[in-house]
């Protein structure tokens, strides 16, 4: 996607600096830095400080932080301690860890002498993957747009409501919920976007940044705006992303979209999951009773950051000094509400009989046969 014009994934491979390029994400919708990653600890504060961040994005980058520690030393015992210390980083997105384990079964194949190579080829291919497969969510949640324009008025927009921030930043490019909405927007289909601010964070501010720069019609409303908006018949489809998915269909993504998905359901408004396959967990069938949920700093709910009156970027605090805070980053929407899944495969019931139905492989090796 384009940033003042100029196109740009979230990460790449700088050939001259042998070394991995990121946007910073800590600094957006306010200002545009790219920085540098160069050594293993750059790699695991980036993901666990939310430099970068959302799940596909955290598995590649996780992905070339195993190519560095290849780089430096090839042993077992190295690639051990780079895997522990990047999973570390984040418990609840999947793909960190499927990044990771696909990395580390490739490179137990592979010799000693080859494996800084292969370690950054298969980087490289992860990161691809990830486009690609974003792009084809975005190709079949363009056809459940084109359906719900067909039953508008000529002209009308179809009215999006995301929560977070699914958006090509959270991945390599395209984003996953936002990806239906760029092809969408570029078939020539009307469509506007009702964004939630998404606290704590406000991630919501990048879709709003990301959307703008792409030219797409959008409202940046609080989290607690959408149940109102879908009472009054002003949301036509949700559409949200996920960490992680269990093999039922259930769906981790960022605190609050369990309550979108209530509200929906109340007001008979469809809602569907952009559903990459590293996100889904085979080994996981309960997503309230299983799923890590990770607590995150207090700061995060007790303090906003944002552009001051100066111009400089910084921190104001909204809570009273000393106030306790809880801060649960993510919850589990049960799969009973959802409409759907959009997958790199196509659309499916959010039941352990659709994802099967789409990826019988992955579904055969979960039950063991």
């Amino acid at each position: 996607m384009k940033v003042n014009g100029t196109p740009y994934r979230s990460l790449w491979w700088d050939e001259a600096k042998s070394a991995l390029q990121i946007i910073d994400q800590r600094w957006l919708p306010y200002d545009f830095r790219i920085e540098q990653l160069s050594t293993l600890e750059d790699y695991c504060e980036a993901i666990r400080g939310m430099h970068v961040r959302g799940a596909p994005l955290i598995g590649a980058t996780a992905a070339y932080g195993m190519a560095l520690a290849a780089r430096i030393d090839p042993s077992e015992a190295t690639l051990a301690k780079a895997w522990d210390a990047l999973h570390n980083t984040r418990p609840t997105a999947i793909n960190l860890r499927w990044a990771l384990d696909r990395c580390r079964t490739a490179l137990k194949n592979t010799s000693l002498s080859e494996r800084a190579d292969v370690a950054l080829r298969l980087a490289h291919e992860i990161a691809d993957e990830d486009v690609e497969i974003n792009r084809r969510i975005g190709l079949h949640g363009l056809e459940i747009i084109k359906q719900i324009a067909a039953q508008k008025p000529a002209g009308e927009p179809v009215r999006l409501l995301t929560h977070c921030n699914a958006g090509w930043i959270a991945t390599v490019d395209w984003g996953t919920a936002t990806s239906p909405m760029y092809q969408a927007h570029d078939a020539g289909l009307p469509i506007h976007v009702w964004v939630d601010e998404t606290r704590p964070r406000n991630q919501g501010a990048l879709t709003a940044w990301e959307l703008g720069s792409h030219g797409i019609p959008h409202s940046y409303i609080t989290d607690n705006a959408g149940g109102h908006l879908m009472q009054h018949g002003l949301v036509d489809m949700v559409i949200v992303g996920t960490d992680r998915t269990t093999r039922s269909g259930d769906v981790c993504n960022k605190i609050g979209t369990y309550l979108k998905a209530l509200a929906a359901k109340d007001n008979g408004v469809p809602f569907y999951v952009a559903l990459p396959s590293p996100t889904i967990d085979w080994s996981v069938s309960d997503g309230v009773a299983e799923i890590p949920i990770e607590e995150r700093a207090g700061e995060e709910v007790c303090q906003i950051q944002g552009s001051l009156a100066d111009g400089s970027i910084g921190r104001v605090q909204v809570t009273p000094e000393g106030t306790p805070v809880g801060n649960p980053a993510f919850d589990v929407t049960p799969s009973r509400l959802l409409t759907g899944l959009i997958t790199e495969r196509g659309v499916c019931d959010a039941s352990a009989e659709g994802l099967a139905g789409l990826f019988p492989e992955r579904a055969a090796c979960a039950s063991g046969r």
